[in-house]
């Protein structure tokens, strides 16, 4: 009957304390493997990164100066929001500014924001888009 080795470290060993002869496994076949794990990591993380999969938030244009104690604001035309529109833009400095995120009741739209949330797609009620994900780039409004 063959003694079992003594020590779990020993078991690959032979009596006289030499490696044996037939290795558990090449570096060759441990580099295929370790780069195909690298390249399957890489395409999978590309993809993923390549997704639409931002949350969508919704934008009104509104009133500044309309500003109610419950906190809601007027909903004006989107135009005076546009900022590619001369006719009747005043910017973040003016009268009107995108409420982002809120509740929209009947000309009213409170519960939301003024500040512009990052990291999501941002839309117009009629479909324009402000902001497709990131963090906080613009790539047009405006039918842009």
């Amino acid at each position: 009957m063959a003694a079992s080795p003594k020590h779990p470290l020993a078991a690959g060993r032979n009596s006289g304390g030499k490696h044996d002869v037939t290795p558990s496994g090449s570096k060759a076949t441990k580099v295929i493997t370790l780069t195909g794990i690298g390249v399957v990591s890489l395409l999978l993380i590309g993809y993923c990164s390549a997704q639409d999969d931002y949350e969508e938030v919704g934008a009104e244009c509104v009133d500044l100066n309309s500003y109610q104690p419950d906190g809601s604001y007027t909903v004006v035309d989107e135009d005076y929001c546009d900022d590619d529109d001369e006719s009747g833009y005043h910017g973040s400095h003016g009268a009107y500014r995108w409420y982002y995120g809120g509740v929209r009741t009947g000309t009213r739209v409170g519960h939301g924001t003024t500040v512009r949330p990052s990291d999501v797609r941002i839309t117009t009620r009629k479909g324009t888009v402000i902001q497709r994900g990131g963090f906080g780039s613009r790539w047009g409004s405006g039918g842009s």
